[in-house]
């Protein structure tokens, strides 16, 4: 099981890194667009009305699959004080329970996002032209991975090995 969970490990690597290229390219993308709105508004006196709520779109992109991310290296709000104290076993029943929380918002995040995607998909932004549903891609893709990578941390700790941080390799606990 371990070597199986080793080979999945790896994949679900690589889709994490994906996630954090996207949202890397969506933050230098907003910054982008964010600079060349101040300088056409208060230099070239003629504004772009697009890149406000294209900065938005690209926002919720980085923000939510950093998000999904930071659930699969264990980054996520959490408060580890009384985790110190206690017996080992203890503690992987408490972080499994932790994860089954965190998977089972994902699950919500995907669940409800795609709802609100389908519901708002015929309305059109106003000045980008876009389906209304577009906004909620990163909520229901980041829900989905969130739930991918609670499992994988479910899964890898059944299985005897480290939870992930970014960058490690799979290695037995």
């Amino acid at each position: 099981m371990q070597q199986r969970m080793i080979g999945i490990a790896g994949l679900l690597g690589l889709l994490a890194r994906g996630a954090l290229w996207v949202a890397g390219i969506a933050l230098v993308a907003m910054t982008a667009l964010v600079a060349a709105q101040v300088f056409a508004r208060y230099v070239v006196g003629a504004p772009l009305t697009w890149t406000e709520p294209t900065s938005i779109l690209l926002m919720g992109w980085f923000i939510l699959l950093g998000a999904a991310v930071g659930t699969r290296e264990g980054y996520h709000l959490s408060f580890d004080v009384l985790l110190m104290v206690l017996p080992q076993r203890i503690v992987r029943v408490l972080h499994s329970v932790s994860d089954l929380v965190v998977a089972g918002f994902g699950a919500g995040m995907a669940w409800f996002g795609f709802e609100l995607l389908t519901r708002t998909w015929t309305a059109s932004m106003p000045t980008l032209g876009l389906p209304g549903g577009v906004a909620f891609i990163p909520l229901t893709l980041s829900g989905v991975l969130i739930v991918i990578f609670s499992a994988e941390r479910l899964a890898r700790r059944a299985a005897g090995l480290k939870t992930a941080r970014f960058g490690d390799e799979v290695t037995e606990e």
